[in-house]
């Protein structure tokens, strides 16, 4: 008897560590994002099967990135790169060119119901999509497809990751339309840099006034300044805020000339670098509720 338990123990070791050797890689898949906010959901559904690299660095600006050879050799390497779409990273095709990756990349706001927005007369859409907390579920869904199809062995890793995720984000979800909605709908106006918070203004019922279309890489006329100061005055918004990968600069003058109050700082296309307000694409999202409400929240002037 002592004999066949003994046997019966080794074969349980065995299994158990035949188990976490199927669930090992040799060495981890390697990913490349186009900016921070990417990286950071795929890190989360991945875990320490995958390794990410963010060609954009913390508070970076996407519209206007120039690519280095860096990041050729980083394309060169990975297994599989993860975009936005929609046009956002305009400079990626000549990347993929120059550095020899051979596979689509994979556009994580697939599925997304997109929104439209004017630019010079033109109906464009809006490429900011990660900004509603629902978008980002459907960012995540696309993540987990990908990595299971690029590891199978991983699969369960990557569903069970990624359900923890999706949970995180569904309470996010609920918590803007809460937080929002405690704020009365007339004081619900805000001024930003340009034109990035349509997706979450959609969700969540907040009214986004900017000098500035979808792109940092576009100029303001005199004459649409002048029209959005009247505006700002007209509909009483009472306070501005500027971005963390933009030029502040344009829209503090608007302020100046309107009577906006500083409402503070915004993440809407970077993550903050480690340590701060906005490290992870959870903690930007709720960092940026609680930023717009509690300004909101002020008495209009």
């Amino acid at each position: 008897m002592t004999q066949q338990r003994s046997i019966l123990a080794r074969l349980l070791c065995i299994l158990t560590f035949s188990t976490i050797a199927g669930l090992t890689q040799a060495k981890p898949l390697e990913a490349v994002a186009s900016f921070t906010v990417l990286a950071d959901m795929v890190h989360n559904v991945g875990g320490e099967r995958v390794r990410v690299t963010s060609l954009i660095g913390p508070n970076g600006d996407p519209h206007v990135y120039e690519p280095t050879p860096s990041d050729a050799q980083s394309l060169k390497r990975a297994d599989l790169v993860f975009v936005s779409g929609l046009h956002l990273e305009g400079w990626l095709d000549r990347l993929i060119n120059a550095s020899g990756y051979a596979k689509a990349p994979v556009v994580l706001s697939e599925g997304v119901k997109t929104r439209t927005m004017e630019e010079d007369g033109q109906q464009i859409v809006d490429p900011h999509a990660w900004n509603s907390a629902a978008n980002g579920q459907v960012y995540v869904r696309n993540i987990i497809a990908a990595l299971s199809q690029a590891d199978p062995g991983g699969a369960s890793v990557y569903q069970a990751n990624g359900a923890r995720y999706l949970k995180q984000l569904q309470a996010l979800d609920q918590y803007a339309r809460e937080q929002v909605q405690s704020v009365p709908a007339a004081q619900r106006k805000v001024l930003t840099s340009h034109d990035a918070f349509g997706y979450f203004g959609d969700a969540y019922g907040v009214k986004f006034l900017s000098p500035l279309g979808f792109s940092t890489e576009n100029e303001a006329s005199a004459a649409d300044v002048a029209a959005l100061i009247r505006q700002i005055k007209a509909e009483h918004v009472s306070a501005y805020f500027f971005e963390n990968s933009g030029d502040p600069r344009l829209v503090k003058q608007i302020a100046a000339a309107s009577g906006a109050q500083p409402g503070g700082e915004l993440y809407v296309e970077s993550l903050s670098k480690a340590g701060g307000p906005a490290a992870t694409y959870a903690q930007m999202f709720r960092y940026n509720v609680d930023t717009l409400v509690a300004a909101m929240r002020k008495s209009v002037r």
